[in-house]
C-alpha cells in the first residue's frame, strides 16, 4: 500500500501565499495604510477646526465625571470625547472611501457591463439574422427541389 506523503511546511506555505485572496488582502492592507494618512489629514485639517469652532480642537478633553471629585487622574471619568472622535473618524473614513472609491468604481463597472451586454446583443442580432437568412435559403432550395420534382414527373 502506498502512503500519502504530507506536503512539507515550505510547500504548504507557498500554497498559502499563492492563493488569490491572500494577495488581494495584502494589497488592501497596504492601500488602507496609505489611505489612513489622507483620512488623518482631513480630520486634522478640516474636522477638528470645525469642531474647534464650537469647543476645543481636541475631542479627547471632553469627559464626564461619575464620582464626586475628578481632579487629574483621580475619580471615574468617562472620556466620551475620545469615543466621539473615533466615531467621527470612522464616519469620515467610510464617506471618503464610498464617495471617492466605491461609487466611482461601481459606476465604471456598470458602464463596462452595459458595453459588454450591448456588444453581446449586437452579436445575437447578427447571429439571428444569419440564421434567418440560412432558413430562407433552405426553404428556397426545398421549394426549387420540390418544383423540379413536379416538372420531371409530368
Amino acid at each position: 500500500m502506498s502512503e500519502k506523503k504530507e506536503p512539507s511546511l515550505w510547500e504548504g506555505f507557498k500554497a498559502f501565499l499563492m492563493r488569490g485572496n491572500v494577495v488581494d488582502l495584502a494589497v488592501a492592507v497596504v492601500i488602507g495604510a496609505a489611505f489612513t494618512n489622507i483620512v488623518n489629514a482631513v480630520v486634522k485639517g478640516i474636522v477638528n477646526p470645525v469642531v474647534g469652532a464650537i469647543g476645543t480642537k481636541n475631542l479627547d478633553h471632553y469627559s464626564s465625571c461619575l464620582s464626586s471629585t475628578c481632579q487629574g487622574e483621580e475619580g471615574i471619568q468617562i472620556l466620551w470625547g475620545s469615543v466621539l472622535g473615533a466615531a467621527m473618524s470612522f464616519v469620515i473614513t467610510a464617506a471618503v472611501v464610498y464617495f471617492l472609491m466605491v461609487l466611482p468604481m461601481a459606476k465604471y463597472l456598470a458602464r463596462q457591463e452595459a458595453r459588454r451586454k450591448a456588444k453581446e446583443g449586437t452579436q445575437e442580432v447578427i447571429e439571428v439574422t444569419e440564421l434567418e437568412v440560412l432558413k430562407e435559403i433552405r426553404d428556397t432550395l426545398v421549394a426549387q427541389r420540390g418544383a423540379g420534382h413536379d416538372q420531371q414527373e409530368r
